[in-house]
């Protein structure tokens, strides 16, 4: 528990900089980024603060920590469209929707996806896990298809003075894989239960470790990566 609290300690200012930093930069740029920008956004909302403030209140209710990982999935769901948008903007120069739309859109399937939670049964222990295993299982396919996706928008515009911003995601999402990808591995293996019991200790702390080490770095490359591109789109 207290290696958890002290990479907390760490991990929380560097997301909440990060939302803060990624939410600015969607209100004060081009509509192409706007769908970018929310995901990380929705990261902080969702995955950060319910885990790193565990007293906020309603944290106990089952269907609030199934809303942390919807959103959580969310998240990833609404940034890999938003590369895909621009991958398609960086080919064509063309560009659907406003980026009110993009706020509501976000908004409105937030809504919807906790109207079915709380219209539905309440969810017990092995349904939190699922939908925790959907929100990681998202996060590790979707990064590494953004990592390809974001190669192919750098080869399109590596001749713009935002192409080095814009390589740096290639890292964020080798980061996010990492923490992602460990939780993962956590997830599928009962790795926890397994180490409570006293067996594969070694693999849960490796796991935890890159979990944590992942996460860090994530946070850090978010904030760091929006910093840089407002400086370069000035």
């Amino acid at each position: 528990m207290g290696m958890g609290m002290d990479w907390t300690m760490i991990t929380l200012p560097l997301w909440v900089l990060a939302g803060i930093v990624s939410f600015y930069f969607s209100l004060g740029n081009a509509r192409v980024w706007t769908s970018i920008a929310v995901g990380f956004f929705l990261i902080l909302v969702a995955e950060i603060l319910p885990t790193a403030i565990d007293f906020l209140p309603g944290l106990e209710i089952p269907q609030v920590q199934a809303m942390t990982s919807i959103v959580g999935t969310i998240a990833i769901l609404v940034m890999s469209h938003g590369f895909q948008e621009y991958y398609v903007f960086s080919r064509t120069l063309e560009l659907e929707g406003n980026k009110t739309l993009v706020y509501l859109g976000t908004l409105g399937v937030v809504l919807c996806s906790a109207a079915f939670i709380w219209i539905n049964i309440t969810p017990d222990e092995r349904t939190l896990e699922v939908i925790n295993i959907v929100e990681n299982t998202n996060w590790v396919f979707l990064s590494l298809i953004n990592i390809d996706l974001i190669r192919k928008i750098y080869v399109n515009i590596q001749d713009s003075p935002i192409s080095k911003g814009f390589a740096a995601f290639i890292f964020v999402f080798a980061f996010i894989f990492l923490w992602k990808g460990s939780e993962l591995y956590i997830n599928v293996y009962n790795l926890d239960v397994l180490a409570e019991q006293g067996q594969y200790l070694g693999r849960y702390q490796i796991s935890m470790y890159c979990k944590e080490i992942g996460n860090l770095l994530a946070g850090l490359s978010v904030g760091g990566t929006f910093l840089y591109l407002a400086k370069l789109l000035r």
